[in-house]
């Protein structure tokens, strides 16, 4: 039996090139104009080596956030600082971790349903083979299965 719902990433050559034209284009001032998209610039913790990774931009009553499968989220265990472009500006953040997975779980659950299935499969990278949202227990194995994170982002203080 095929999952309800499986993170699904287009082919990596593709995603390069996509990614270097965001690198240039967020911090540009066309950038003012791009709202799905930020682009998150930090140190790794132990290579000490400068990132800047474009990213969707999901936003809630929190504030701004990450979803991602990506094994440079971990940079952001127990909170890292980071420079978030979006829109245009450039703004000095803290990132950190989730580390709770049900909080995982519902915001993950939470964005898929008001995106919806077309919206969630181009903003999250997600597909869904049944045809259907899935449940929180299905949401919940593809966190545990792709190893799905969440980075909180908020303004430095």
């Amino acid at each position: 039996m095929s999952a309800v719902v499986e993170g699904h990433q287009p082919p990596a050559p593709l995603v390069k090139a996509f990614n270097g034209v965001l690198r240039a284009l967020l911090p540009s001032p066309l950038g003012r104009g791009v709202r799905e998209f930020m682009l998150l610039a930090f140190t790794g913790r132990r290579s000490g080596r400068r990132y800047r990774v474009p990213v969707t931009a999901h936003r809630d009553a929190g504030g701004p956030y990450v979803l991602t499968p990506a094994g440079w989220r971990l940079n952001f265990t127990g909170g890292a600082d980071a420079d978030v472009t979006f829109a245009g500006r450039t703004t000095p953040m803290r990132g950190v971790l989730v580390d709770d997975e049900a909080a995982v779980v519902r915001l993950y659950l939470d964005r898929i349903t008001e995106l919806g299935r077309r919206g969630a499969a181009r903003q999250i990278g997600l597909r869904f083979p049944a045809g259907r949202l899935p449940t929180s227990d299905e949401v919940t194995r593809l966190v545990r299965r792709e190893h799905f994170g969440v980075v909180r982002l908020s303004r430095k203080t």
